[in-house]
């Protein structure tokens, strides 16, 4: 794996374009471009608005700016999406896992109706962002930021809006339908019970399992001999694979040959056999029926129906059908049906000259076609196609609550379609980026390296300032990324926004891991003698080793302390948070840290304890060995003993904290630290917004009447 020194994550592909690289700054970021490391390149953004509007009332501003897209910090933790999301296959993907050129169903209208569609994904890109979680009335769960849109009856609906007034907009509101399939189903565990139903599945609906009894020639006519013979001829590669692997783990060898060579009418055949008498007993064991119908497990009815589907089902039209002669198999499908709560018919055939044959018919549309698929994992994929379907479903889907849940890392695409399906509701792009499908950004070193920034954001904010009725509410930098950038030093981006906020005594909030900060202490300086400024500064580390190792590119812990310093005897209100704390990596220095920021001045203090959502498992470990390879265990032990014995607690009010012993001490541990010092550990009180004098039309500034 190819890695870079002074960024955060460990690959990435070559960058995809060259653009302007950033000078070397002396503001306490670690900046020096290594032989081994990829140079951070930097483009123009155009933009039509600056200030993003939420209506999350957990958070405590409702507007923010963001003077960059991008961010150079390299930290390598952040919070992942782990949203399901349809794929062109048929499977299921985590949406943080989604990349740039992935195939995946999004929808089209067509006549009355939208319908399923494949599409490509031209972007993914995350942010931090305040989330909600919807509910439906079925069950299903959506996490999603307040501007993020899902298709409803009525239309395209953000997540939350206002009613009336300028910020208005179609938004959820209880009982309104969404459309879609709803939650798809969970996978089966592969278990030896699942192998078992597989291969009893694909070899008893579409192998050759005989044994022939027969006399030689010139031999003794009492004595008979035996000949066994198994053979599995299919035209898909994945299920004859699949089956070959499966025996393969229970040392049954097989032969894999070229069963019939492909013609105008069809495509080439490939077998796997054996003769083998050992051979022969072991397969004839493994698909053996279980003794009594009820003593199967479920994951042996799941992987039976994958077998089955595998061998004989068939898909097209919106029908799923599975099709058999024997009444023995039938029989066993429709048991296994029920036993995953399928509605099901069968359609019987009579037949001259042949035995009948019955047709097991799944009910129930779309959505439970799909839970087939999703419950039972069959290994050919192209069987699994919806395009060409109706959006439209018989799913209880109606909203029941929409409550927020914090900030968190939410991951967008996006696609040719402008849609995709997220959990079984179809999802618009969250964001209008177009541009983004010409950037090619990714979540990695991309995210790090390609910055943009909004070269006219001081103008564009003037303008919105200016517009009738506009009432000024708390703007905060640094919600999505650092306004302070190493590259804002040379382009001023932020700086050209705060001097418009100082001329019309605009209320501001700031978050930042960057020293550059200070450079602005004549605006915040005097945005605070009014009360309309407050900062918060992230302090990971004392240790300025494992700052590099954490966070290689933000200010070093000494620059970030001084800032503290600096803001506060400016008389800027300032806040720290220690986040990520990190089991057994910097947990040690919460004492220290709360010390040292009181010290300087800092007058609250808040945690976040690690999280490890799906996709972060690995990409943490992979930081564990790289840099920590002497204590990863321990650490992923600490972890775990801290998530209920899990690597990762999605429950809402312990995933940021933590829960059990070890997440109690912490919390103990930091709390004291806070009284000792005579640190607060709440949010800042909220910047005012009574001083506000709009720009005129003209630039000049009006006073308020």
């Amino acid at each position: 794996m190819e890695r870079y020194r002074g960024r955060g994550a460990q690959s990435n592909p070559p960058p995809r374009y060259l653009g302007e690289r950033t000078d070397a700054v002396d503001d306490g970021w670690y900046q020096e471009e290594l032989p081994d490391s990829i140079a951070t390149e930097v483009r123009p953004e155009p933009a039509r608005t600056i200030i993003s509007r939420n209506d999350s009332p957990d958070i405590p501003f409702e507007q923010s700016i963001n003077p960059y897209r991008g961010c150079e910090h390299g930290c390598p933790y952040c919070i992942g999406g782990d949203t399901p999301i349809l794929m062109a296959d048929g499977t299921l993907r985590p949406m943080s896992q989604i990349r740039a050129g992935d195939a995946l169903y999004g929808t089209r209208r067509d006549g009355w109706y939208r319908r399923y569609v494949t599409t490509t994904v031209l972007a993914h890109w995350s942010v931090i962002k305040p989330a909600h979680r919807i509910t439906l009335e079925d069950g299903t769960a959506l996490v999603a930021a307040a501007d993020h849109r899902f298709l409803t009856q009525r239309g395209w609906k953000f997540v939350t809006g206002a009613s009336r007034g300028a910020t208005a907009r179609p938004h959820l509101t209880v009982n309104n339908k969404l459309m879609g399939t709803g939650a798809f189903a969970a996978g089966p565990d592969h278990d030896a019970d699942y192998r078992r139903g597989y291969l009893c599945g694909l070899i008893r609906g579409d192998g050759l399992f005989r044994e022939y009894a027969y006399v030689r020639e010139g031999l003794n006519a009492d004595l008979f001999y035996r000949n066994y013979h198994f053979r599995l001829a299919l035209c898909d590669e994945p299920a004859w694979h699949r089956a070959r692997e499966l025996l393969r783990e229970v040392d049954v060898d097989t032969q894999r040959f070229a069963f019939s060579a492909a013609s105008a009418s069809r495509r080439a055949m490939y077998a796997i056999s054996t003769r083998s008498r050992g051979n022969f007993a072991r397969i004839r064991e493994l698909i053996a029926w279980p003794t009594l119908m009820s003593a199967a497990s479920r994951n042996w009815h799941a992987g039976f129906l994958a077998g089955i589907f595998d061998a004989e089902g068939s898909y097209s039209g919106g029908i799923l059908r599975i099709p058999n002669t024997d009444p023995e198999i039938v029989g066993w499908i429709g048991t296994s049906l029920s036993r995953f709560g399928f509605r099901y018919c069968i359609d019987h055939e009579p037949r001259e000259n042949l035995r009948s044959i019955d047709r097991v018919r799944v009910l129930g549309g779309l959505r439970e076609h799909l839970r087939l698929f999703h419950s039972t994992d069959p290994a050919i994929l192209r069987k699994r196609d919806i395009a060409g379907q109706a959006v439209k479903s018989e799913a209880r889907l109606d909203v029941r609550t929409i409550e927020p849940i914090g900030t968190m890392r939410l991951y967008d695409i996006t696609t040719g379609t402008e849609d995709y399906i997220a959990n079984g509701i179809v999802s618009h792009n969250c964001y209008a980026r177009p541009s983004h499908a010409y950037m090619d950004l990714s979540p990695g070193i991309d995210f790090e390296t390609k910055i943009f920034y909004k070269a006219d954001a001081g103008r564009l904010l003037e303008r919105e300032l200016a517009r009738p009725g506009y009432v000024p509410k708390q703007i905060t930098l640094g919600a999505n990324t650092d306004p302070y950038q190493p590259l804002e030093r040379r382009l001023r981006v932020t700086r050209a926004v705060l001097e418009v906020l100082e001329r019309t005594r605009h209320p501001v909030s700031i978050v930042t891991k960057g020293a550059l900060i200070v450079r602005d202490l004549d605006l915040l300086g005097s945005l605070a003698r009014d009360g309309l400024v407050n900062v918060f500064v992230s302090v990971t580390t004392l240790d300025a080793e494992l700052k590099r190792m954490l966070e290689p590119r933000a200010a070093s812990p000494a620059a970030r302390l001084r800032v503290v310093r600096e803001l506060t005897a400016a008389g800027v209100p300032t806040g720290v948070l220690v986040a990520p704390i990190i089991p057994a990596v910097n947990d040690s220095e919460i004492e220290r840290i709360i010390g040292a920021v009181a010290a300087a001045g800092a007058m609250s203090a808040g945690y976040v304890l690690l999280r490890l959502p799906h996709e972060l498992k690995q990409l943490f470990r992979e930081w564990l060995e790289a840099h920590l390879p002497d204590r990863a265990e321990h650490v992923m032990a600490l972890v775990r003993d801290a998530r209920g014995g899990r690597e990762n607690d999605p429950r809402f009010g312990s995933r940021m904290v933590g829960s059990g012993a070890w997440a109690k001490l912490l919390a103990d541990r930091f709390a004291l630290a806070c009284r000792r010092h005579g640190i607060a550990r709440r949010r800042l009180p909220p910047p005012l917004a009574t001083h506000f004098r709009p720009p005129g039309r003209d630039g000049q500034l009006t006073l308020p009447l």
